[in-house]
């Protein structure tokens, strides 16, 4: 690794892996994948797949890291973003298979499993994040969760509205609003 690289230095660290750095990328790995790893976890519901889906997340980080624009946003945004998507697509991906290959009971209801509880003060364990943890202080606990259930645990605004008992329109509008907000606190 050069030794303009630090080691907490995800936007130097991408470049290098865009150079050839294999030990940028290991770098990378230590500083993110247990994290990476707990995000796409939330997500895929399946910790197996959820260390396959990191493991094909850091090879696409190797094969893309000259595409990062560090102009549209930071590394780790960059990075967490791929391993997101790709356990999003895992999620779709299984869905289909699902329905396409097993017998769906039309008299189900649609409702079950997501039973209307109200989410608690704060549902998600987010403390730790620096400046994002003080940017996210500033929302009000419900709009919060609202964030996370759609950036963490993937879900549509849809399912969040049944599972937070709140109207379509409302969750719509609080995701709208607060990334809005974060984008202008973290300006």
């Amino acid at each position: 690794m050069t030794n303009a690289v630090t080691d907490n230095d995800h936007d130097g660290l991408l470049n290098a892996c865009a150079a050839g750095d294999k030990q940028a990328l290991q770098r990378l790995y230590t500083l993110e994948g247990a994290s990476m790893l707990g995000v796409v976890q939330r997500i895929v519901r399946d910790r197996a797949a959820a260390e396959d889906i990191i493991h094909d997340a850091f090879v696409r980080i190797w094969t893309r890291a000259e595409t990062f624009d560090a102009a549209r946003g930071s590394a780790r945004t960059w990075m967490f973003s791929v391993a997101r998507h790709l356990a999003l697509d895992h999620v779709r991906r299984h869905r289909r298979e699902f329905t396409a290959g097993d017998e769906i009971d039309h008299h189900a209801d649609p409702l079950e499993g997501h039973s209307h509880h109200p989410a608690p003060a704060d549902h998600f364990d987010w403390q730790g994040h620096g400046e994002l943890e003080r940017c996210l202080a500033h929302l009000p606990p419900e709009r919060r969760n609202c964030l996370f259930h759609a950036y963490v645990d993937g879900f549509s605004h849809q399912e969040i509205a049944i599972r937070s008992g709140h109207p379509l329109g409302t969750v719509k509008a609080w995701i709208k609003r607060s990334l809005a907000a974060l984008r202008e606190c973290l300006s």
